[in-house]
């Protein structure tokens, strides 16, 4: 495990109330929180490719349609 430092203003209260109630500690939630950032953003960028994908294929049917 690595160790980073980071420096948080505003959300502290609000974290610590979160923290409490799901009776975890800061460390801890942030790394959930971190890895699930990690994970929204990797699925979002396969979806972006998926999308990039059917639009070329959609567009290959369109002009061989357009040949008929």
């Amino acid at each position: 495990m690595r160790t980073i430092q980071m420096t948080l203003d505003d959300p502290v209260d609000a974290v610590d109330k979160v923290v409490k109630k799901l009776r975890t500690t800061r460390s801890a939630f942030t790394r959930q929180a971190l890895r699930n950032a990690v994970t929204q953003a990797n699925i979002k960028q396969m979806e972006n490719k998926h999308k990039l994908v059917l639009e070329k294929r959609s567009f290959v049917r369109v002009a061989f349609s357009l040949c008929d």
